[in-house]
């Protein structure tokens, strides 16, 4: 049996995968959505991007999880990449949903594909955090009206210092075992970081054909690639 622990992206919490879990269980599996501090029922705790590392790894160390997939979308690939490689033998396999990768000594602010000065502009604009996304955000992304009502309307301000931290890394990323799941609505191919480290040994490349959120827009075809991920 294999345990879950799925992390979701920007401006969501646990309850973005409400909607994966029960895949994940009825297959004899187990499963773990967190929260980040700073989101969600979580939002009145301050949060940088070490604060979500270690939002991860001390719940699986606290439940003392064994044979863990750790799953991290969008911006949540940043932590899950650093809290994977300090699980040690915990680890499974780490799956990165159409996620940002970490590398070490960048922030997700510094990587922001329209430059560093716009987001950062943004986030000062609003306080601090960046602000949810839009339903106009969604478009193009394979969702239907009430899958984009409820991930807008679940969304929360993101804070802000977790986006401009950087990343702590130990090894070379390349070392864990992953799998990098694109969603190719969202683009058709994985950002140049992500291509480099396709061409290991320890990584795999899945595709899918729907937008960035397929925790909403496919969630059964989500939960059926992570059950094979952890084979």
């Amino acid at each position: 049996m294999s345990f879950f622990v799925l992390v979701a992206g920007a401006w969501l919490g646990s309850w973005a995968w409400d909607d994966v879990v029960p895949t994940l269980r009825e297959a004899g599996h187990d499963a773990l959505p967190l929260t980040l501090s700073g989101l969600a029922e979580k939002r009145a705790l301050p949060a940088g991007q070490q604060t979500h590392v270690r939002d991860i790894v001390d719940e699986v160390e606290r439940l003392d999880l064994r044979d863990v997939v750790l799953v991290g979308h969008s911006y949540s690939g940043i932590p899950v990449g650093q809290a994977a490689e300090r699980l040690g033998d915990r680890l499974t396999r780490v799956v990165f949903v159409d996620s940002n990768v970490p590398a070490d000594g960048a922030s997700f602010v510094s990587t922001w594909w329209e430059g560093p000065a716009k987001l950062e502009a943004a986030i000062a604009g609003n306080g601090g955090s960046w602000a949810p996304l839009t339903a106009a955000d969604c478009q193009g992304q394979g969702l239907t009206d009430e899958q984009t009502a409820r991930l807008v309307g679940g969304a929360t301000p993101h804070p802000g210092d977790s986006l401009a931290e950087p990343a702590v890394l130990a090894a070379p990323l390349g070392e864990l075992p992953a799998t990098y799941v694109k969603c190719l609505l969202d683009g058709p191919e994985p950002n140049d970081d992500v291509a480099v480290l396709l061409t290991g040994e320890r990584w795999r490349l899945i595709e899918m054909d729907t937008g960035h959120w397929p925790m909403f827009s496919q969630p059964h075809e989500l939960a059926r690639i992570l059950l094979e991920a952890a084979r």
